[in-house]
């Protein structure tokens, strides 16, 4: 047996990979099991290993202190078991802030204590396209306002994506049939480095572990309960100690009608017991039509999901969410700009812009979509490519506004008749939306001076006022909608 340690140096938050070399008899995916106990000091973590094919085994680990660690390995399989060593943690460099977390009812954060406000998109299916459309992806990507994208980890069926993949999570095809008691390490290598790639971007990689958009025609959809286990812990396994990775259970659950509730809350179980790192974790839902009184939502209240995923066209109940949660709420899903047949694709990029601006301003975060048709179908949404709306440089506006805002923000439930975020005595952000009033009484504090600002959402200005401003005062307005008020203690 030989043992190969990638680097004996990792970055806090960094990767940790220990090779091993051992036998491919029989079916090493399912009879062949081993575990890591990484010591620091006290502490230690357990995390399981996986097989990678060709008689390789990996155990992957996510070190979150800096200074040595220690590890052994166990294995009923000799050739495995008792494998020791140690590495070194170095501080994390330039970029490196840590998993992202939840901070508090309202917040997220690193790991290192930076604020994170997620400014998300969707791409579906874009790492079952072909190459250069993939790289094509991340060059937008890296150019764009967006911190956190929603992707897949089965392949799409859906409208405007329906090629075949050219390889699966599961070995085999769907002409010759998938074998369900292995993996395809080939796959899951392309998937590791988009995720890496997406973490040198500063990009979360929301991975969505099952959807509907299948119709039976792969099979991912219906697996047995033994294959949804197996296939969990094995992705947990080689992906949990990428820190960019978030678990979403499903996209649209509601709509997968082989699973139950019983399903959802048992598949949260296993990510709770599988995850040493403990990631985000979230469920998405669908809306039968958009008929409000359809929708059905999971329990986001239970202990194992940290913050609300929500799917809705509309972002007043926001506020509502919050209060009865009282976790972090992301609408990664409030219908797409675009011009698709489909009435979830076909919104103006202004008004995509102004969900953004209403859903921040009560204190939850947006995703963004983009539906446009194109001559070869791609379409963002799903595969990629590039952006042609008019929202992400206005969703950059308004992410370059809230990077200067106070870590401290949160929604101020005292501004009844806007929606407003802010920090009492210090900072109020004021949207308007489709509303256009002449004037606006700001009341501000008597005891401190403030800069005010109004804010033209859709043309990105920011006119300042004249003077320093204190106590109650009027602020005239453009009387046009999506204004809106800044206002920041001097």
């Amino acid at each position: 047996m030989s043992n190969v340690i990638h680097s004996n140096e990792v970055e806090r938050w960094g990767v940790f990979e220990l090779t091993l070399e051992g036998g491919s008899e029989g079916n090493p995916y399912k009879e062949i099991s081993l575990e890591a106990q990484f010591q620091y000091k006290h502490r230690t973590i357990k995390v399981d290993g996986f097989y990678d094919g060709n008689g390789v085994y990996k155990v992957r680990f996510m070190p979150d202190s800096v200074g040595e660690w220690s590890y052994s390995i166990s294995s009923r399989v000799a050739r495995l078991d008792g494998s020791a060593g140690s590495f070194v943690c170095i501080p994390p460099s330039a970029g490196n802030h840590g998993p992202v977390r939840v901070r508090d009812a309202v917040r997220f954060a690193y790991e290192d204590g930076k604020a994170y406000r997620p400014f998300g998109t969707t791409c579906y299916a874009w790492t079952h396209q072909e190459e250069a459309l993939q790289l094509e992806t991340l060059q937008t990507l890296g150019s764009s306002p967006f911190n956190k994208i929603r992707m897949c980890v089965f392949p799409k069926r859906y409208s405007f994506n329906m090629n075949e993949p050219d390889c699966f999570p599961f070995a085999g095809s769907r002409e010759e049939g998938f074998d369900w008691t292995r993996f395809n390490p080939d796959y899951f290598a392309r998937l590791e480095r988009r995720i890496m790639e997406l973490q040198q971007l500063g990009i979360e990689a929301d991975l969505i572990l099952f959807h509907p958009y299948d119709k039976g025609h792969w099979g991912f959809d219906r697996m047995d309960a033994e294959t949804d286990e197996f296939y969990l812990r094995y992705v947990i396994a080689r992906l949990s100690a990428y820190r960019n990775v978030w678990w979403s259970l499903a996209n649209e659950f509601d709509f997968m009608a082989a699973k139950t509730m019983d399903d959802w809350d048992r598949f949260f179980r296993i990510v709770v017991e599988s995850d040493p790192y403990q990631h985000l974790r979230s469920i998405h839902n669908g809306t039968k039509m958009y008929d409000p009184d359809t929708l059905v939502l999971y329990d986001h209240s239970k202990t194992w999901v940290t913050h609300v995923s929500m799917q809705y066209w509309e972002l007043s109940p926001t506020n509502a969410w919050r209060k009865r949660y009282r976790k972090p709420v992301v609408v990664d899903e409030c219908c797409y700009e675009g011009n698709l047949p489909q009435r979830w694709g076909n919104i103006t990029g202004e008004e995509m812009t102004a969900r953004f601006w209403d859903g921040f301003a009560r204190g939850g975060y947006v995703g963004h979509g983009e539906t446009f048709v194109h001559p070869e179908d791609i379409v963002w949404w799903s595969k990629g490519g590039r952006l042609y709306g008019d929202s992400p440089e206005r969703i950059a506006f308004l992410r370059d506004i809230l990077d200067e805002a106070p870590d401290s923000t949160e929604p101020l439930d005292s501004f009844r008749d806007a929606p407003t975020i802010g920090v009492e005595g210090q900072y109020y952000l004021q949207y308007f939306g489709i509303h256009r009033p002449a004037y606006r009484q700001l009341p501000l504090p008597e005891e401190r001076r403030f800069q005010i600002d109004i804010v033209d959402t859709w043309n990105m200005t920011i006119h300042t006022l004249d003077g320093e401003h204190s106590g109650p005062v009027r602020v005239d307005l453009p009387g046009k909608p999506y204004i809106a008020i800044r206002a920041r203690a001097l």
